[in-house]
């Protein structure tokens, strides 16, 4: 996306850009550069976060509902059936790691609120890696692990698990406009919270939208981007070294 999105913005347009944002975290460093030379805003498009079930996420965890942060787990799967398909290019990116994976690296630094200082990664892969399974360490030891496959059947599923509890989202991704659930077990009794629904792709293009009337920065600037992408790069470094733990650049808060 890299290119397009720099004579998009070469042009006077500014972009929402669809995830990944680019092929790596120098490319990305490029269209923030972009950004900054044409005074226009970009952002990456991950329509997920902005369903509202993650503000009811968010201050579960800001009020300490789980007590601290232990480790997380999530999964996005789906049999990918179509080799004419863009995500199975590797030419143009193509990869699951890249796709459904860069879901869970993202929710990963969110709930981790800053970037991992390490990362591990191990992949099944032909021309493309088909499956990828990694982990994220982050300062004070929490730890995220995450599967991606398009080999395995439909799964989607985030647990973040605490010294006092757990949370689960069953409907990380694709959350819809009849509203989301959370599930807090907590004192070991369950509680399902029902969170207001919406339309994430509406709400994302309206967050962008008010960044562009307002000249207040997006939810999410470039630099979430770039994060992203480095941890995505480190993690593709990680599993080309056979799963070696690969250290990262000490960076600055996720959100």
């Amino acid at each position: 996306h890299a290119e397009w999105t720099i004579q998009a913005l070469a042009a006077g347009l500014p972009v929402l850009c669809e995830k990944p944002f680019t092929v790596n975290a120098g490319e990305a460093e490029e269209v923030a550069a972009a950004s900054v030379r044409t005074g226009l805003p970009v952002a990456e498009a991950f329509m997920y976060r902005f369903h509202p079930q993650y503000e009811v996420l968010w201050k579960l965890l800001a009020d300490g509902a789980i007590g601290d942060l232990v480790s997380m787990h999530s999964i996005f799967s789906h049999v990918l059936d179509d080799p004419g398909i863009v995500q199975a290019n590797p030419d143009l990116g193509g990869g699951v790691l890249m796709d459904l994976g860069a879901y869970c690296v993202n929710v990963a630094r969110l709930v981790a609120r800053e970037e991992p200082t390490w990362v591990s990664g191990t992949a099944n892969r032909d021309a493309i890696d088909q499956s990828f399974w990694g982990t994220l360490g982050f300062p004070g030891g929490f730890v995220a692990t995450f599967e991606a496959s398009f080999e395995a059947h439909d799964r989607e599923w985030v647990e973040i698990a605490g010294t006092q509890g757990r949370i689960a989202l069953p409907s990380p991704w694709l959350g819809g406009p009849k509203g989301g659930e959370i599930m807090l077990h907590r004192d070991d009794k369950l509680e399902a919270i029902s969170t207001p629904g919406g339309d994430p792709y509406g709400l994302e293009a309206l967050d962008f939208a008010n960044a562009l009337r307002t000249g207040q920065p997006p939810s999410y600037p470039v630099e979430d981007a770039i994060a992203n992408m480095r941890t995505i790069d480190n993690l593709y470094e990680s599993e080309a070294a056979k799963g070696r733990r690969v250290p990262t650049p000490k960076p600055n808060s996720a959100r």
